[in-house]
């Protein structure tokens, strides 16, 4: 109501990765917006990092770029310690931030389900905590199973009901739980939507005729940089080409047209990057020291020093260490928050002093009251140059400087690698489109 009476209508919020920005993406953008009758779209993106616990493809000002000429009107970023964490972190840190902007009425989110009564039914029960799930719970892990497995078993005989297996799953399912569990324990007034996932799995790694998943264009791009086509004619015009042909029916033309103008320049940055950065960092640590970082428990800690001398590289270090019980994902996410330092007692800080910001990457100037909304009702510190942080509490300055810290990073290993300038992230400018 206080948006509608200053003309500014509804504001829907999402949080996403865009990793690359591609035609799902846009969809789900523009059906959010009939769905939610929104006036202006608010998205929410992990930064440089994202929640496989892995570099994203390029940058997060070029993916910010992507979104706002597809109809995004203001990107806020993630911070790196939400972004690469767990589902149940990743979501806590995003429903904080659309909280403090104080401007948004609804959520929307694409789940695998497309069914809010059902998925806010598990959340539910994953809210209550009852004494016989978390029996049914810890009885699954003393046999073995991963968590994700164990939750499976636990309320599949909870509920009696076998299709909450196949509901927890699926990625987006999971993800859009814990933004349900987000919002009810934050109290939020936030209306959430959510849009079935129509296009190919999250997981999938071939590419479909048009509309696939992130992975599988990730996939194909790396396939194809290993070809000898794979360079490009200097002359933008030379159309089509072999970049161009793979992925025109993937990605928004705009998105397409600055992915190819950064690819070879600034992209793509792999995991193995990191590669030397990592060893360098599990060289420097021991058994005790491991297990403060957020995502090492004391059997990954031992493994990883059982097996350091044994490390080749980033991706395979992960293969090496993958258990039954241990996901690819969750060392991965272990290990990226060794090399970034982002440590469990951060995490537990910032869980109770609630100490969250919002960094403003980019906005439409056509949208530009979004951002004076923001501003006006923001409940949390909301930043547009990195030199704003004289007002800012010591644990918010801790979490700002870690994700700086992790950008810089990265930005050290996109200026190694194609030989370009370092650009610290202080000097990055707000995008205007």
């Amino acid at each position: 109501d206080r948006l509608r009476s200053r003309g500014l209508g509804d504001v829907y919020k999402r949080q996403t990765e865009y990793n690359p920005f591609h035609n799902g993406h846009l969809y789900h953008i523009e059906r959010a917006r009939e769905l939610t009758g929104a006036d202006r779209v608010v998205i929410v993106m992990s930064g440089d990092y994202v929640q496989r616990g892995t570099p994203a493809l390029l940058s997060k000002h070029s993916r910010a770029h992507m979104a706002l000429l597809n109809g995004a009107s203001a990107i806020c970023e993630l911070p790196v310690c939400y972004a690469s964490g767990s589902a149940e972190f990743f979501a806590q840190g995003a429903i904080s931030i659309l909280e403090g902007l104080g401007c948004i009425d609804t959520l929307c989110f694409g789940s695998e389900c497309g069914e809010l009564s059902v998925l806010q039914h598990i959340a539910q029960l994953l809210l209550s905590e009852s004494d016989t799930y978390s029996h049914m719970l810890q009885d699954a892990l003393k046999k073995g199973h991963s968590f994700p497995a164990a939750r499976h078993q636990a309320l599949e005989k909870l509920t009696g009901d076998a299709s909450v297996s196949q509901i927890l799953s699926e990625p987006n399912n999971i993800l859009g739980i814990e933004y349900l569990k987000a919002l009810k324990k934050q109290n939020s007034r936030i209306v959430p939507y959510t849009l079935k996932r129509d296009s190919s799995g999250y997981h999938d790694t071939k590419l479909q005729p048009q509309s696939s998943s992130a992975s599988a264009i990730r996939n194909a791009l790396r396939h194809w940089e290993e070809q000898p086509f794979s360079r490009y004619p200097a002359d933008p015009q030379q159309t089509p080409d072999g970049f161009s042909e793979l992925l025109q029916n993937q990605l928004p033309e705009n998105a397409l047209r600055l992915l190819r103008d950064a690819w070879n320049q600034s992209c793509p940055i792999e995991t193995n990057d990191f590669s030397l950065l990592l060893k360098y960092r599990l060289l420097c640590e021991t058994r005790r020291s491991l297990c403060e970082y957020q995502d090492i428990s004391e059997d990954l800690a031992n493994r990883i020093i059982r097996n350091r001398n044994q490390f080749l590289n980033f991706e395979q270090f992960c293969q090496l260490l993958k258990t039954k019980e241990l996901t690819y994902s969750r060392i991965s996410r272990g290990l990226l928050h060794i090399l970034l330092a982002v440590k469990k007692e951060d995490m537990l800080r910032y869980r109770e002093s609630s100490c969250i910001y919002t960094r403003i990457l980019g906005f439409r100037k056509e949208h530009a009251d979004v951002l004076r909304q923001i501003k006006e009702n923001a409940s949390i510190p909301v930043i547009t140059k990195l030199g704003q942080t004289d007002s800012l509490l010591p644990e918010t300055i801790r979490m700002l400087d870690q994700t700086t810290f992790a950008s810089d990073l990265y930005e050290s290993v996109v200026s190694d690698k194609f030989g370009i300038p370092f650009i610290n992230e202080y000097q990055k400018q707000i995008i205007h489109v």
